[in-house]
């Protein structure tokens, strides 16, 4: 199982500007962006004691959460992930669905997910089942995704999160979401055993400090 290190920071647009520029001479964009960034939409799930909800507010230690993500609107490529956090680590596991299995699930069929040959469907079931894991809340922003070879760097800028408050059809590409609250933009950092000293120079911003920022919590705020 390969971990890797998060850093997050809230930064001022700004900050934007200027590390977007410095960044560009050093990464490059994700190719599968347009015009160097995507549009997100995401699904995410919890149970009626907001497990993962709580366990993210708490700080508790070891954590995971499961969501069902498509981009740009393009229903043709979505993956169901989970994504496990163990002593500020992190990993991911997916599985690829289909929009005619995701609108299964949303209308309360399950079946299809007895699928031992996709583990992370087949935990999900198995949660939904057992734990009373349902679709919770739809998570929409705006990201710019750099990437850097050596290190396995990722550096992305989200902003523009929205929500859905309690609508869960989020194949519905037009559904009315609302912004979540003040939610700012985020500098997500990544990286698997080592950060480059020219990225870390790079991201480093007066005055900002590494936060636990957490869209689906932001998302929730008017629950």
């Amino acid at each position: 199982m390969q971990y890797r290190h998060e850093w997050k920071h809230e930064i001022s647009y700004g900050d934007l500007v200027s590390i977007r520029q410095r960044l560009r001479a050093v990464m490059q964009s994700d190719p599968n962006t347009i015009d160097g960034k995507y549009l997100i939409r995401s699904l995410y799930f919890d149970n009626a004691y907001d497990k993962a909800l709580r366990e993210k507010i708490d700080g508790v230690n070891m954590r995971e959460k499961f969501r069902i993500r498509y981009y740009n609107g393009d229903l043709s490529y979505m993956k169901l992930e989970k994504k496990s956090k163990v002593s500020g680590l992190e990993s991911k596991f997916a599985d690829r669905i289909t929009a005619k299995e995701a609108r299964k699930l949303l209308d309360g069929d399950t079946e299809w997910m007895n699928d031992p040959s996709r583990k992370t469907v087949m935990e999900l079931y198995l949660k939904m089942k057992y734990q009373g894991m349902r679709p919770r809340t739809i998570v929409d922003y705006t990201r710019e995704p750099f990437i850097y070879v050596p290190g396995n760097v990722r550096v992305t800028f989200d902003y523009n999160i929205r929500t859905a408050l309690r609508h869960t059809d989020f194949l519905d590409w037009d559904c009315p979401t609302i912004p979540a609250g003040d939610a700012g933009i985020i500098l997500e950092v990544k990286w698997d055993n080592y950060l480059p000293d020219v990225i870390r120079d790079i991201i480093q911003t007066p005055a900002r400090r590494v936060t636990a920022f957490s869209k689906y919590a932001q998302c929730r705020i008017y629950d």
